[in-house]
C-alpha cells in the first residue's frame, strides 16, 4: 500500500477549512498544509464563489492531492447555511474534476467516529485528536481548519478500506 496525499475540505462560504495530509493506514500521518479560506459576508454570492474557486485552485496546483475529501452536506434547520455549504462544496468538486482528482464525500459523524472513536464527538474533541494524530502541539485554529484535517485523516484511514470493499463487491458481481 502506498502513501496518499489527501486534501480535506470543510466547505463553507464565510470560512472554508482546507487541510492536506500525507499517509497510509498503519503509519504515522504527516501534516502538509492547513488553513481557512475566508470570503466577506457582504460580498455578492457569485464573487464569493469565485474567490473560493480561485483559492482552492491555487491549493490544488500547489499541493497536488491524490484525493479530495469533502464533508457531505447534511440537512440542517437553517436552509441558508446548508445552501452556502452546498455551493462551497460544489466549487471544491468542480476544481477537483477539472484536475482529474477523485472526490470522496464523508459525513460529519463518519469523520468524528474515524478520528475520535465517537460519531457524537464535539469540535474540541475532534481538534484534540487531530493534534494528537498529526503530532501537533495544539489543535489547529479555527475549528474549520481542524475539521478539514479530520476529513483528510478519515479518508486515509477509512477510504482505502471502503475502496477495497467496493472493488471486492464489483469483482464478485462480475463472476
Amino acid at each position: 500500500m502506498r502513501s496518499i496525499r489527501v486534501l480535506g475540505i470543510d466547505p463553507g462560504l464565510t470560512r472554508c477549512g482546507v487541510g492536506v495530509v500525507n499517509g497510509q493506514i498503519g503509519k504515522p500521518l504527516d501534516l502538509i498544509d492547513v488553513g481557512v479560506i475566508r470570503t466577506p459576508a457582504d460580498l455578492e454570492l457569485s464573487r464569493r464563489l469565485l474567490r473560493l474557486e480561485i483559492a482552492i485552485e491555487k491549493i490544488v496546483e500547489r499541493v497536488r492531492p491524490d484525493v479530495v475529501a469533502i464533508e457531505r452536506v447534511f440537512s440542517q434547520h437553517n436552509v441558508r447555511t446548508v445552501m452556502g455549504t452546498a455551493q462551497a462544496s460544489a466549487v471544491a468538486m468542480l476544481v477537483s474534476a477539472r484536475h482529474g482528482i477523485e472526490v470522496q464525500l464523508h459525513t460529519p459523524s463518519e469523520v468524528k467516529a474515524a478520528v475520535t472513536g465517537s460519531g457524537r464527538a464535539d469540535k474540541a474533541q475532534v481538534g484534540l485528536m487531530v493534534a494528537r494524530v498529526l503530532r501537533l502541539d495544539s489543535p489547529p485554529k479555527p475549528a474549520d481548519a481542524a475539521d478539514a484535517l479530520a476529513l483528510a485523516i478519515c479518508h486515509i484511514w477509512r477510504g482505502a478500506a471502503q475502496n477495497r470493499l467496493a472493488d471486492a463487491v464489483a469483482a464478485a458481481g462480475s463472476r
